[in-house]
């Protein structure tokens, strides 16, 4: 089980790779863009929570990758509800508050999306991330939809 470390080939075609190296680049993409952006008030969060997300996510897709799964305690044995868990609940659930958020903020800036409007307008920048937040979230339910219905067959391996 500690030999050499190799990539685990059949997970990268899997959906659920696919899914996660979706939800890498869609994450990261929301997370850059509100922090590469003058953000205030509930956008921290939003910030939080993709971050947190997305490490999470670096952390599955990596053990998952190198087939080390094993080597976590607790959770290696449990790897497809590990992955369920965190798709559904911490997934779904941040990236859809997160998105809720920026939307929310990219309401509040629409009137800078106006002609001849001559201020700093960052309408664009969280519009974009509540895009990318969305779509994320979405990516993580298919993910979590992916990972239940193995469980409901009795398969116990994440491909």
């Amino acid at each position: 089980a500690r030999g050499s470390l190799s990539l685990h080939r059949a997970y990268l075609r899997s959906p659920l790779g696919l899914l996660r190296l979706g939800q890498l680049a869609l994450g990261a993409a929301f997370w850059v863009t509100v922090a590469a952006h003058k953000y205030e008030g509930a956008a921290h969060f939003a910030l939080f929570a993709a971050v947190l997300v997305w490490l999470l996510t670096l952390a599955l897709f990596g053990l998952s990758l190198l087939g080390r799964w094993e080597l976590v305690p607790w959770l290696g044995s449990r790897w497809l509800l590990t992955n369920l868990v965190h798709d559904l609940a911490l997934g779904v659930g941040l990236y859809a508050a997160a998105t809720g958020i920026m939307g929310h903020k990219a309401g509040q800036r629409s009137y800078c999306n106006l002609p001849g409007y001559s201020q700093h307008c960052l309408y664009g920048a969280y519009l974009s991330a509540s895009i990318c937040g969305g779509i994320t979230a979405c990516l993580y339910l298919f993910s979590g939809l992916y990972c239940l219905s193995r469980r409901c067959r009795d398969q116990r391996d994440i491909i």
